[in-house]
């Protein structure tokens, strides 16, 4: 049960939900469905970052969390990432982020590990997560959830006059790759920052250098399917924009779907996203992920998670050719 010291910390420590509305981000609304979808999103973020820091356990925030509804659910554990690491760098405090990721929160692992991203960007340096004891695979996430949040807090350096780069070190190695991952964060953010709007989007990424297209384009196919708040023919229009990204696009909404799944929370429109985006079932997205997961670390020059995604993204592509050969 929550004490008082809890909800001493949950009022110190959540930020206001005002931070996550529109007007306050100066973000594009297509309109007002959209414009809720969104806002509830960053609602239930805040939600589950207070679970997590209010809680006396780690079990105690579980059984908050789980009283979310299964539909945004992956949201209030993302928030819940957050508060997790923001708790353990208290004085005295330590052990809610592997709980967490013990718990119930395996199921949404890949939600987690992206709100311990945004615990990073706000906490100093000297007190983040020691990431060199994470899952060496799914850490990345965490560089994915601190792109995610300097696009979506810090907007104008980010995004509306983004910078050549960003540079970033950390212990989770391949320091070369961390600015690839905090795009693939930033691709998702423009997917909010663009009010879930295809064409705005679309727009947005054309504004960045061409190297960082695909990285863009995975972040922002992943937040299209995860998030939703599109048509059929706006999901279709986005594909079509990404032209030759379209199989990083595809890349990042498998993610999606994977995560969705593993957590028992797919909805109608992971469906959708899998049918228009990747071109085949979530089922068979999903089993994509799953069957390439590398076991390791990885090798060489690249970790194995750029490797994992790269091998996702040609497998879907592989699977759309023999569909359509099949159909001539």
């Amino acid at each position: 049960m929550s004490t008082v010291f809890g909800a001493l910390r949950r009022k110190v420590l959540t930020p206001p939900d005002s931070e996550t509305t529109m007007e306050v981000r100066g973000f594009h609304v297509k309109d007002p469905q959209a414009k809720a979808r969104l806002e509830n999103i960053g609602k239930v973020f805040l939600q589950g970052y207070a679970y997590a820091v209010e809680a006396g356990s780690p079990a105690e925030a579980e059984d908050m969390l789980e009283t979310v509804p299964r539909d945004m659910r992956g949201f209030a554990y993302e928030g819940a990432g957050m508060g997790a690491a923001v708790y353990d760098s208290l004085p005295g405090h330590n052990g809610r982020l592997h709980g967490l990721l013990e718990g119930k929160g395996r199921q949404h692992d890949y939600m987690i590990y992206v709100g311990v991203g945004w615990a990073m960007a706000r906490l100093p340096k000297l007190l983040w997560p020691d990431i060199r004891k994470t899952d060496p695979l799914l850490r990345w996430l965490a560089l994915d959830g601190y792109g995610f949040h300097q696009a979506y807090f810090k907007t104008d350096s980010y995004v509306r006059t983004p910078a050549a780069e960003h540079p970033f070190r950390w212990h989770g190695g391949h320091n070369h790759y961390t600015p690839n991952a905090i795009d693939q964060g930033i691709g998702r953010a423009l997917w909010f920052v663009g009010g879930t709007d295809p064409d705005v989007v679309t727009e947005l990424i054309a504004s960045y250098p061409k190297e960082r297209h695909s990285d863009l384009y995975a972040g922002a196919g992943l937040a299209c399917t995860y998030a939703g708040g599109v048509t059929e023919a706006e999901l279709a229009r986005f594909v079509e924009g990404a032209g030759e990204h379209r199989w990083s696009l595809a890349q990042g909404s498998a993610f999606a779907i994977e995560a969705r799944i593993k957590a028992d929370t797919i909805i109608d429109h992971t469906h959708l996203a899998a049918r228009v985006v990747c071109g085949t079932t979530a089922e068979q997205a999903a089993s994509v992920c799953v069957r390439l997961r590398p076991g390791t670390q990885g090798q060489g020059d690249s970790p194995a998670y750029e490797s994992w995604r790269h091998d996702v993204a040609a497998e879907l592509a592989s699977l759309s050719l023999t569909r359509k050969g099949a159909d001539q």
